[in-house]
């Protein structure tokens, strides 16, 4: 055993060594990430709104309503403002100038200007700003009206405040149908698009580096460790480990890195591990394969990548599954990428059990044994050639 941990852990340094993979396996996972969180994850639970005006008591009394109902509230002049719309930085741009003010204290209508961004959550943001003013705007021409017929300011502030809390609030409850919807409901920013990323670059980054054991027997670094007081199945073990640590490096790293810089929620990470370290085994399988087959180093790049990005999009690596149409969706279980891609989702948004990814977990570990042993008879068939 000790034969094969040494040949895996130079398989290991040799990958790492190669300075390509820097930003491939450090830099570029995390830039996906965060474009697609950005892109499709939404600007948080309330929206995004910046506000433009001076301090003024409707100033504060819009800012307060928005921040209750979970709205991220910010400031800017004009200028920078509308750059933020134009460049998608924050949903809704409130501009208040300060006649809006004036009209705010004498009790009067208040008319305020609001630019939408094209975001996908603006439209809601804008109703959110709409019911802000209206409700802030409705209690400053009550508490005008009370002090227009003599009552002191303090006392039809706290009358206005009793009435309040003695009225039982409209509730509003909404059910979503959409069964994508449902699914995706709660989910974080970040969560699905690491998920994806995750599955897309173990298994790329392990057909890429598949041209090792390329390298490994054309410069007969292979041939020289069966020299050496270690036997066939030692060389293929210690292959075949060397490929796992790698695949399961790639996706712990994306793992950790994104649940410290975007907060992503793995959920139970013994669970996650457990899914990772399954399809790892898969990708490693996988990796020898193509390795084993292919002589020609570019040949095996072209390969690998091609293989691992078709297999991605059929698998949820690209897209969330949830969005493909039944028919695609019976086609992706042929990828592990699906099965993974599954047990990851009982895992982070059904807070999931053994027991229920236990049939993701089994596919995964059954493809793993699958191309594991065909990776494995493929070089020990290439190094009996060599001899």
């Amino acid at each position: 055993m000790r034969q094969v941990r040494a040949i895996a852990a130079v398989e290991l340094r040799r990958f790492l060594r190669d300075r390509s993979n820097i930003f491939f396996v450090f830099i570029f996972p995390l830039i996906l990430v965060l474009l697609i969180g950005s892109q499709f994850g939404g600007s948080g639970p309330g929206g995004r709104v910046v506000v433009v005006g001076e301090g003024s008591d409707l100033r504060t009394a819009i800012v307060e309503a928005l921040e209750d109902d979970d709205v991220r509230v910010t400031s800017a002049d004009a200028d920078d403002a509308l750059e933020q719309v134009a460049r998608g930085r924050t949903d809704v741009a409130l501009q208040i100038e300060p006649g809006d003010a004036d009209a705010f204290a004498a009790g009067e209508d208040v008319t305020i200007d609001v630019v939408a961004s094209s975001q996908a959550g603006a439209p809601a943001t804008v109703q959110r700003v709409r019911t802000a003013v209206q409700a802030v705007t409705a209690e400053q021409g009550q508490l005008t009206a009370l002090t227009a017929a003599g009552a002191e300011p303090t006392a039809a502030r706290t009358a206005l405040e009793r009435a309040s809390e003695a009225l039982d609030g409209a509730r509003l409850e909404v059910v979503d149908v959409d069964e994508v919807a449902q699914e995706l409901s709660g989910v974080g920013q970040f969560d699905v698009g690491a998920a994806s990323q995750v599955l897309l670059f173990v298994f790329l980054i392990s057909l890429a580096g598949s041209t090792t054991l390329i390298q490994g027997r054309r410069y007969g670094v292979v041939g020289r460790t069966l020299a050496a007081p270690v036997s066939t199945l030692q060389v293929l073990g210690g292959q075949a480990l060397g490929r796992f640590v790698i695949a399961l490096f790639q996706g712990a790293y994306i793992m950790a890195a994104t649940a410290v810089l975007f907060g992503v929620d793995w959920g139970n990470l013994g669970l996650s591990a457990l899914v990772l370290a399954a399809f790892s085994a898969a990708a490693a399988g996988a990796a020898m394969l193509v390795g084993s087959l292919l002589d020609n180093e570019n040949a095996a790049v072209g390969a690998g990548i091609g293989l691992g990005l078709v297999l991605a999009a059929l698998g949820g690596g690209m897209l969330p599954l949830e969005l493909f149409p039944d028919s695609l969706r019976g086609v992706s279980l042929v990828t592990p990428h699906a099965w993974a891609y599954e047990a990851f989702a009982q895992i982070q948004r059904h807070d999931g059990t053994l027991t229920d990814i236990l049939p993701q977990v089994g596919v995964l570990l059954a493809m793993a044994v699958v191309l594991l042993g065909l990776g494995s008879w493929a070089l020990r068939r290439s190094l009996a050639r060599a001899m």
